[in-house]
């Protein structure tokens, strides 16, 4: 597998934009979107020495911006931070969102991670279809098949803030159903 390479001069050029649009939809502030963007930039900057080149510099990036998102809202202890400290299945120093640093790296396909996949798809399928239907869905379009909230609000017809609900409700549902039949 070919070692990725970091270059913080392209990062405002080549991900600002990505990293801008992927913290709105998490915490609806322009502002504060742009802060975290800002500093998960600062962030890697400061940490460029702890990257080992195995995930490319989008994923990392992006992996840092969710630390960062959490750290957000434990800072303003919210209901949404309290849900989202408890998805966070660790406290170590690895960055990640709690679904997907549980699914193996798709570029490295020893036996364990293979396996531990197929357990997860299982328990995320089992979980998935103890939820209502519509927050299956939704979870299912928005955090499976990323589609953006815009294309979920017109399919489902219902409002962003209706969406955000049941996101909400859906995650944490899938979190305690995965602590309890996963973790």
């Amino acid at each position: 597998m070919p070692k990725h390479i970091i270059d913080p001069n392209q990062w405002i050029n080549l991900y600002s934009d990505y990293l801008f649009n992927y913290t709105i939809t998490r915490v609806n502030d322009r502002e504060i979107a742009k802060d975290l963007v800002q500093d998960t930039f600062v962030a890697g900057l400061n940490s460029m020495k702890n990257f080992k080149g195995e995930a490319s510099e989008r994923t990392w990036l992006i992996s840092i911006l969710k630390r960062k998102i959490i750290d957000y809202y434990r800072k303003i202890n919210s209901n949404k931070g309290k849900a989202e400290v408890r998805m966070s299945y660790s406290s170590d120093e690895n960055e990640g969102d709690w679904l997907e640093e549980r699914v193996a790296d798709p570029f490295d396909k020893t036996a364990e991670n293979t396996i531990e996949n197929t357990e997860l798809g299982l328990a995320i399928e089992n979980c998935l279809g103890k939820l209502p239907k519509k927050q299956a869905q939704v979870f299912e379009m928005k955090t499976i098949l990323n589609y953006d909230t815009e294309a979920i609000c017109n399919e489902l017809d219902i409002t962003a803030s209706n969406l955000w609900v049941i996101i909400h409700r859906a995650r944490t549902a899938m979190a305690s159903c995965l602590e309890e039949n996963w973790f």
